[in-house]
Formats: structure tokens, sequence, C-alpha cells
């Protein structure tokens, strides 16, 4: 089985080589390259081709939003997550509308580190735990006039879902997982996959994160529901 390709783009030198350290040591982690800005992060993409792109929010040259844009438009294969200091960071809600597949707060220990890597690289959402539901209904709440509205779908789009895949995107947007969706459907985990996957390719998303913005942004849920 052919390892996790990752890149690891930050401007600190330290948290750079403390990333891939960690990663390095995981026997189905490589990391290929390392990047201190954004324009070193989107060239190193280009060259290596890697499954996931860790990416610090805050970076000279080309901050880690612009890089994020870039890579996720010429590179959809390379799954993005966006690393930052802070839990409630702008930056990361416009990162979610460039294309990125979540992020990691930087103190997050190394198996979750390693844990979230995977993660994406195997297509899921990946937002921290602890604030998950908080920072999409921030998001949904705070941005109703945002002039980027690339992921901004008309509500008759729910229409093309059947009420199963309906209810499947409303729990997703509560940031439940396959296993506790199914518990909520009372289905089997393969036929919440189905339904998720059904669901992201009627829609036209990237992935879970983005299905969540959708739910959201489509008015399927609403900030602060439970």
């Amino acid at each position: 089985m052919k390892p996790i390709r990752v890149v690891v783009a930050d401007d600190q030198e330290l948290v750079r080589a403390g990333f891939g350290m960690i990663l390095d040591a995981q026997p189905d982690i490589e990391v290929v390259a390392e990047a201190c800005d954004g324009a070193e992060a989107v060239e190193a993409v280009r060259a290596h081709g890697p499954d996931v792109l860790l990416l610090d929010v805050r970076m000279p040259v080309m901050d880690g939003l612009e890089a994020a844009r870039r890579v996720c438009a010429e590179f959809p294969s390379t799954k993005v997550i966006m690393l930052t200091t802070f839990d409630a960071d702008d930056y990361v809600f416009d990162a979610l509308y460039a294309g990125a597949s979540g992020f990691l707060l930087k103190d997050v220990r190394r198996d979750d580190l390693a844990h979230g890597v995977r993660m994406v690289a195997s297509g899921e959402a990946l937002l921290a735990p602890s604030v998950t539901r908080r920072l999409i209904g921030e998001f949904a709440a705070r941005r109703p006039g945002s002039p980027e509205r690339a992921l901004r779908p008309p509500s008759k789009l729910l229409e093309q879902l059947t009420l199963r895949e309906q209810e499947t995107l409303r729990l997703l947007a509560r940031g439940l997982s396959n296993a506790e969706i199914a518990a909520e459907l009372v289905v089997s985990e393969h036929t919440v996959k189905t339904h998720v996957s059904n669901v992201l390719s009627k829609l036209g998303l990237r992935d879970r994160v983005h299905a969540v913005v959708f739910a959201y942004e489509a008015g399927a849920v609403v900030a602060g529901e439970a």
C-alpha cells in the first residue's frame, strides 16, 4: 500500500521540522517536501503532487489562503489542511471557501495530527472536534453578506436529494460521524457512506466540509442548531 504523501508548509522552522518528524515516523505517511511560505508551498505541490498539504494560514510572500485557492484550483486531488493558532480565525472560514478540507490547531497532539492526515487523505472532512459546530455556526451567522459566494447554492438544489440524503446532509452539518449518522438513521455505515457519496456527487461538492457549508448556506440547517 502506497504511503500518504505530505507537504508541510509553515514559516516557522521548528513547526515544520516538528510536524515533519511526527509524520515521517508513521509507517503509512511520507513527508515529500517542506515549504516556508505560500509560494513555495504551491511549487512543492506542483513538483511532488502530494496527497495532503499542511498549510499555515499566516505566511510571508503568499499567505495560506491564497496558496489554498491556487492548490485547490490547480490540483483538486491534493487535500489541504489549514494550520492555525486560533480556533476562531476568520481566515479559516475563508479557507473553506477556497477549497480547504479542514483545519487543525497548531497545538494538536501528535496522534491527532497523523489521524487528521489519514482522515483527509481518505476523503473525510477535518474540523477540530472541540470547535466544529461553533465554527460552522459562526461562519454561517457572521457572513450573510459575504461577496464570496462560490459555494452558495439556490435551495432548490436540495430537491435533487432523496429524503434520506437530505437527512444525511443535515446530520453531517451537525458534525456527526458516519457511525453516529448510521445510529441516528438506524442503517449500516455502508449505507451512510453511499448516502454521503450521493450527496457530494449530486451537489458537486469536494468533500464533507463543503457539504456542511452547503447545508448552512442552502438553509437545510441554521446556525446554532444542535
